[in-house]
């Protein structure tokens, strides 16, 4: 079969590979769809600590199961069968440490990932390994949600999870930083879950700008190449600020223009995680500190957020369709990491 394998920084290869085998504790999918985000890029360019080579990767992930390991029902107290419609989690709690046990999944200490430790979804078939059954991360898709759709579920589990942290209240002014496909799913969900009230979206990069406003309907873009964020927020907010302020890009000064521009009692997601070459910002602790701010952090996923992100696109709260804008072959699979890295697109996904 098909596998497009990392095997150092810029040395990832498509090749052929044997089938993989299905042990009785695992269950054997046909991958319908692998979608891509920017941290794909990332390992592409840069490896990652927890990536052992040579390894499958891809992490967003929905397919057919066409085997279904002896022990796997009666271990699991499952049903799977041969054709069921699956997604897969990505990040993969242990379940059994102090924070998986308080309910803290998404801050698992021994976090495992599939397309690190595991063999990922960019190949035509891949083993979804026990762990992942241990803590019920492979979800049916309903029966009205595509495989394209299915695999956008793991990133809209993240923003899920963010947004759930940050306790968004109706009529709240956001402002999203990042017109990537996390910034649209994080502007559908503050409007379809939580009927947040405004929301702007800013990025520096007027292409992308104009397709994703296209896409979400944003009540105003504001592009920071060209004005000044803060006061721009500031003028759409008759000088009160915004109520939640969400940066989803890896950009510093993203994080610090949130904190300048957050409403007394304001809600701030660090959602971007930043580069570890430079992970630092100024941070004027006065304002944090008489505007009464909240500063979140915001880290993947767990298992139930992702069940919840496939409930929302089958209900039609939160549509992620019109977001996947690109579907690529898993033959032409660097191009879909060239069209990421360019923002040349929403949301990208691969069909083996």
């Amino acid at each position: 079969m098909k596998a497009l394998r990392f095997y150092a920084p810029d040395d990832v290869r498509l090749e052929d590979v044997p089938e993989p085998e299905c042990g009785p504790d695992e269950v054997k999918l046909r991958v319908r769809n692998c979608s891509t985000c920017g941290t794909d890029v990332k390992i592409l360019h840069n490896g990652h600590q927890n990536l052992t080579p040579p390894r499958t990767i891809g992490h967003e992930i929905a397919g057919e199961v066409v085997e279904v390991g002896a022990e796997v029902n009666a271990s699991y107290g499952s049903d799977w069968k041969v054709g069921d419609r699956t997604q897969v989690i990505a990040a993969v709690p242990c379940g059994d440490c102090h924070e998986c046990r308080k309910g803290w999944m998404a801050v698992c200490q021994n976090q495992t990932s599939m397309g690190y430790q595991y063999d990922g979804g960019f190949a035509e078939y891949m083993i979804v390994p026990r762990q992942v059954l241990k803590v019920d991360g492979l979800n049916r898709i309903p029966d009205n949600v595509g495989y394209d759709e299915a695999s956008a579920a793991e990133p809209f589990a993240c923003a899920i999870n963010a947004q759930e942290l940050l306790g968004i209240e109706e009529g709240d002014t956001v402002v999203v930083f990042g017109a990537g496909p996390i910034g649209c799913m994080h502007i559908r969900i503050a409007r379809g879950v939580h009927r947040s009230g405004p929301v702007y979206l800013v990025d520096v990069n007027a292409d992308r700008l104009k397709l994703s406003a296209e896409a979400v309907q944003p009540d105003e873009v504001i592009n920071a190449a060209e004005v000044d964020v803060v006061e721009r927020v500031m003028e759409l907010t008759g000088g009160r600020g915004a109520d939640v302020v969400i940066t989803a890009t890896a950009a510093n000064v993203s994080q610090e223009q949130a904190i300048a521009m957050a409403a007394r009692n304001g809600r701030i997601s660090f959602f971007g995680g930043l580069p570890k070459t430079d992970p630092t910002i100024t941070c004027d602790s006065n304002v944090v500190h008489y505007r009464q701010l909240h500063i979140h952090g915001a880290n993947g996923s767990a298992p139930e957020h992702n069940k919840r992100a496939l409930e929302y696109i089958s209900t039609g709260q939160v549509p992620v369709k019109d977001l996947i804008t690109r579907h690529i072959p898993l033959a032409d699979a660097m191009t879909a990491f060239e069209i990421v890295k360019n923002g040349e697109a929403i949301k990208v996904t691969v069909e083996p």
